[in-house]
């Protein structure tokens, strides 16, 4: 009996380690350095000043990913159900001002009106005043756009928006899982693409991104702002001329996502999960990202949630700094600021929160 119990003991580790080692998983790890996790000092020294925010009720929606202001003053979210929400600055007057379905994350309007969507599962998409939906491109260079996730559109109509990753699809897999898998990889295959509505043409601008995230144009509309996930890295890309990328700003304490022009010439940034050692220290050893795979996904080093969001200046200079450890808000996507209020996206919350600017 004892020798039978030994043997079924010894079938199980070596299925079980016949598992952690050798058990197909969607990704092949591509092996990376990480910076040094410097933690909360310098500029992101810990604070609490995100900790009293104000909430809107959805009346059950739930995921503000990204908020616009729009021509009439109000205030336009897209949220996870696909319907891109109005309601007045306070508030009120909530109601759907289109379903378009699908899940539409960045947006922007256009000259005409048209709101201009990044939507995972269709591409670029536009959303006329009447709720007409138009795809204008889901797919570049023949390639399939697998996911859509923030636009910005210039003044000479050209719109740029981020493909996060040309591996995994947020249509067939989710946004969360999607999003997770591209990162996890580290194969860095995200790209920013240009579309022209005067010739109806894409064109990759860049690529080489871990997730492409959020897209802002610098006020002279020379450069692109472009948020590497990822990387914990913002680039500075040129439009024009010969100059060169710059990474902007490098070694976030956190995972970088929308970017939003502000006020006074400055720009916004949510980071929508904070870094840890565990998932930096996995860099660069694949075959052990690999293993973590196969284990329970409570097991796997996915970060807690912390309410971060970050405003910086063209050259790079941290000039804000919004902290609630407690992650009360979750995943914190980015901020939309007005002349008085700072509305607070986020990409599973069940309100959309705001900040009563500080007055000078």
């Amino acid at each position: 009996m004892k020798k039978t119990l030994a043997g079924l003991s010894l079938l199980v580790l070596v299925c079980a380690l016949g598992y952690l080692l050798a058990w197909p998983v969607p990704v092949q790890p591509a092996s990376w350095k990480p910076p040094p996790l410097r933690g909360y000092t310098g500029a992101h020294a810990a604070n609490q000043k995100l900790g009293r925010l104000h909430h809107i009720s959805l009346k059950g929606e739930s995921g503000p990913e990204h908020v616009t202001i729009g021509r009439d003053g109000k205030v336009y979210a897209s949220v996870a159900s696909g319907n891109i929400l109005r309601m007045n600055p306070d508030g009120g007057g909530l109601e759907a001002f289109a379903k378009p379905g699908g899940r539409i994350l960045g947006f922007d309007f256009d000259a005409a009106g048209n709101l201009i969507g990044a939507d995972v599962e269709r591409g670029l998409v536009s959303v006329a005043p009447d709720g007409k939906v138009t795809v204008l491109a889901d797919k570049v260079d023949g390639d399939p756009i697998r996911f859509a996730d923030a636009v910005t559109i210039a003044r000479n109509g050209r719109m740029y928006f981020s493909d996060a990753t040309t591996r995994f699809s947020a249509k067939e897999l989710g946004v969360d899982e999607a999003s997770l898998l591209e990162i996890l990889e580290g194969g860095a295959t995200g790209r920013i693409v240009e579309y022209d509505p005067a010739t109806k043409k894409t064109r990759v601008v860049a690529r080489g991104f871990s997730f492409a995230n959020g897209v802002a144009l610098s006020a002279d509309e020379q450069s692109l702002f472009v948020a590497d996930t990822g990387r914990f890295r913002i680039w500075k890309l040129p439009l024009a001329g010969n100059a060169m990328p710059q990474v902007l700003l490098e070694n976030l304490p956190g995972y970088p996502d929308n970017l939003v022009r502000g006020t006074g010439g400055k720009l916004w940034v949510g980071l929508v999960k904070p870094r840890n050692a565990e998932a930096d220290g996995l860099g660069d050893k694949p075959f052990l990202r690999k293993v973590v795979m196969r284990l329970p996904r409570p097991m796997w080093p996915i970060p807690k949630n912390y309410g971060h969001v970050v405003a910086f200046t063209e050259d790079g200079k941290i000039v804000d700094d919004l902290q609630d450890p407690s992650g009360a808000y979750p995943d914190t996507t980015g901020v939309t600021e007005t002349a008085d209020r700072l509305y607070i996206t986020s990409l599973h919350g069940r309100t959309l929160a705001w900040l009563p600017k500080a007055k000078p």
